[in-house]
């Protein structure tokens, strides 16, 4: 989905249309962030549509450094805090949200970092092999420890979690990530969006059925 211009417009307006129906089937405020994330997802691949059309279309410099900065906005910034966040918020037993407070501070930690790069770093999507590529001069010193700071932010607390089915989301997560790492590794932060509509339905399917248990366990 993040090939091409048309490829990123179509599934940005799909894991839209899911994002908009995973709110609507959620009824707990404890849900309400997790629920919300394919709506995320569904911006951040419009936002990469807009950056291939001025990618390829000279002229259009403002729209590409706006859609550009929401796309990594979406991608290094929301995603490492929301993602333990809204774990956090769902779960239920006590004993797990204290430990689960700790990757929230690992996002939150993970965010001030990539987002000070974002405001002071100057960056450049580019093409390359059909795929963007985002080009920065920023430091390296503490590249390796950020991205893995990343991948605990974003992973562990969903294999940590306690509603139904969320491992089933961690496994999803966990293979996008190899896969792109393995054989995109220059593209990560475009390619692992392929794997947004998917997820979207899995988060989609948590959210349902979560919602079920939770009216049984009302009715009894």
């Amino acid at each position: 989905m993040c090939f091409s211009a048309s490829a990123s417009f179509a599934g940005g307006v799909v894991i839209t249309a899911i994002g908009v129906m995973t709110v609507r089937r959620n009824s707990d405020p404890s849900r309400r962030m997790f629920a919300s994330m394919p709506l995320i997802f569904g911006a951040q691949q419009i936002s990469e549509g807009f950056v291939w059309v001025a990618l390829q279309s000279p002229g259009h410099e403002l729209m590409l450094s706006i859609s550009a900065f929401i796309f990594l906005l979406a991608a290094v910034v929301i995603w490492p805090l929301m993602v333990p966040l809204s774990v956090y918020l769902m779960e239920r037993v006590m004993s797990m949200k204290r430990v689960l407070l700790i990757f929230v501070g690992v996002g939150l930690l993970t965010s001030l970092y990539y987002g000070s790069r974002l405001l002071f770093y100057d960056f450049e999507p580019m093409i390359s092999q059909h795929h963007i590529k985002y080009v920065g001069d920023f430091p390296r010193t503490y590249a390796t420890p950020a991205f893995i700071a990343y991948l605990v932010a974003t992973l562990i607390p969903i294999f940590l979690s306690s509603v139904r089915r969320m491992w089933l989301l961690g496994v999803l997560m966990a293979f996008s990530c190899l896969v792109t790492g393995i054989f995109f590794k220059e593209y990560l932060t475009s390619v692992w969006c392929f794997f947004a509509a998917v997820i979207s339905i899995v988060i989609l399917q948590i959210i349902v059925a979560d919602r079920r248990l939770s009216k049984i366990t009302a009715a009894t």
